[in-house]
């Protein structure tokens, strides 16, 4: 308790609100995550969304440890490293968007039977595209250090806490957004030409996706 109160009164509380409010707009404002969690959780299910949602918040800590240790630095300064982490994050998002076109479209909406589809993957595969995203960590390089909020806090620890605050911002908004559209997909379901629509919905993200990430500047 003693060391709780002594971590408090080194924390510059307002500083941490702000980042968590700012991370919480940033988690709502309309990007590639939101709409790869939507599609997977219309297609999939609430199940198979948040599991989706559970491996784009885990590639988070890959970024704040990047970040933590400096290695988001080399990145940057290193638009060769930079070039071929994106071009190897596009070549899989592609790669994705050809596994689904090989898919039948009838069975996009039946757990039961789209083993390919399941949480598992899914979640390696929000992981996946996180991770290969540098413009994450670039992100989170140009966003976390105006938000450090004690002058004896060791830099690394406070960099973990912000990335903690981070995925749990990350986790309420893309967690809501998996359970709305997983109730939709309950109704979708009932239909059956709504699997061909989802299917080349899937196969346009996965590709506007790829196309974002390589036509990216730093």
């Amino acid at each position: 308790m003693h060391s709780l109160i002594l971590f408090l009164e080194t924390v510059n509380s307002p500083v941490l609100i702000a980042f968590l409010v700012s991370s919480l707009v940033l988690a709502l404002s309309p990007g590639p995550d939101n709409i790869f969690v939507l599609t997977q959780s219309i297609s999939n299910g609430t199940k198979s969304g948040l599991a989706t949602v559970f491996g784009l918040v885990a590639g988070c800590l890959v970024h704040t440890t990047l970040l933590a240790f400096g290695v988001s630095q080399i990145i940057k300064r290193s638009d060769t490293l930079f070039f071929a982490i994106k071009l190897f994050g596009a070549i899989y998002l592609l790669y994705l968007a050809y596994q689904v076109y090989r898919s039948d479209a009838s069975i996009l909406l039946n757990k039961e039977n789209n083993p390919a589809k399941s949480p598992r993957k899914l979640f390696w595969t929000g992981f996946t595209m996180n991770v290969l995203n540098p413009k994450v960590t670039i992100f989170f390089l140009a966003f976390f250090p105006g938000f450090l909020f004690s002058d004896s806090l060791n830099t690394v620890v406070q960099f973990y806490i912000l990335g903690l605050l981070f995925m749990f911002s990350a986790l309420i908004v893309f967690g809501a957004i998996a359970v709305l559209a997983g109730r939709i997909s309950k109704y979708l379901s009932r239909h059956n030409k709504v699997g061909i629509y989802l299917k080349w919905v899937q196969i346009v993200v996965f590709v506007g996706i790829a196309l974002y990430l390589f036509l990216s500047e730093k």
